[in-house]
């Protein structure tokens, strides 16, 4: 659900004044330990993502976008790594009702596998809305939908949050949750902030000794950061360290639940093939592109 962060920001329409056009970032979460054995895996993860909007006139706004995952990591506690890959498109549209009334419905095709052989298995489809409504010039609440099909089924999860900027811009609250949520406050030069996001999708595997399976990312970070508001004109540089849940599960093809609901699995009497993972500490690094309309 990451894939929505780079979306869930207004075009110009409310009190935000700034979006982040392309976010690069590298992840290393440290052993991971693999429950009832002695191994443990280190997970390496390498995001990007681009959007353009493109203005067409004062009431509606085209979205179009990419975005890419790689993460690399052991499945098992005595295999090889596996490398697991994701690319998305967004396309979609912004509409302004009113002064106080938007609303951006997106749809989210994608490609996830290891990549070792592209087949029907690896193609799956995703979308959300968002209304959203100003309630002052500092002050915007948000109220949504994301939707998508999984290798384990379908999945739903609505979203409630508000952006919220203080009078003299140093304080920034940006809410979306259960997906994402961002606290900071601006010194100038430099911001410190906390951040939370969660991140639910799958992966179809190579078929290995006649076994078709499928990978369920589950991951939910909560870190630290320090942004570098001046890097070099509109690049932002922000470090982060905190504590990621960092579950891959394994499951055969086939094997699949009813639906999801946010985090809550219906009918799920899946027979999972690989031990469960712990959480763990990661280091992550990402570069901003942002632009202001002030």
């Amino acid at each position: 659900m990451k894939v929505l962060l780079f979306l869930l920001l207004p075009i110009a329409a409310c009190s935000q004044n700034y979006a982040d056009l392309v976010k690069l970032s590298y992840a290393y979460s440290f052993d991971s330990k693999f429950e009832n054995t002695s191994e443990s895996t280190t997970v390496n993860t390498l995001e990007a993502g681009l959007i353009f909007p493109k203005v067409i006139n004062q009431k509606y706004t085209f979205i179009s976008g990419l975005n890419f995952d790689f993460n690399n990591l052991m499945l098992y506690s005595d295999t090889d790594r596996t490398n697991l890959y994701s690319t998305t498109l967004r396309v979609g549209i912004v509409s302004n009702f009113s002064e106080k009334w938007s609303c951006t419905i997106v749809l989210l095709p994608k490609v996830a596998s290891d990549y070792s052989s592209i087949t029907s298995d690896d193609f799956y489809i995703g979308g959300f809305a968002i209304l959203k409504k100003k309630k002052s010039n500092n002050l915007f609440y948000r109220y949504g939908l994301y939707t998508s099909s999984e290798a384990f089924g379908m999945t739903f999860t609505p979203i409630l949050g508000f952006y919220f900027v203080s009078p003299n811009d140093k304080f920034e609250a940006d809410i979306s949750l259960p997906v994402a949520a961002n606290l900071n406050y601006n010194y100038g030069k430099v911001s410190l902030g906390f951040d939370y996001f969660g991140i639910e999708r799958s992966y179809n595997l190579e078929p290995e000794n006649s076994l078709n399976t499928y990978v369920e990312q589950n991951r939910w970070e909560f870190a630290g950061y320090l942004q570098f508001n001046k890097l070099y004109k509109n690049v932002l540089l922000r470090l982060k360290l905190g504590y990621a849940h960092n579950e891959h599960k394994v499951f055969e093809n086939g094997d699949k639940v009813n639906f999801k609901f946010i985090a809550f699995a219906f009918g799920d009497d899946r027979t999972r093939l690989n031990p469960k993972m712990n959480g763990t500490l990661f280091a992550k690094v990402e570069f901003i592109y942002r632009i202001y309309f002030d």
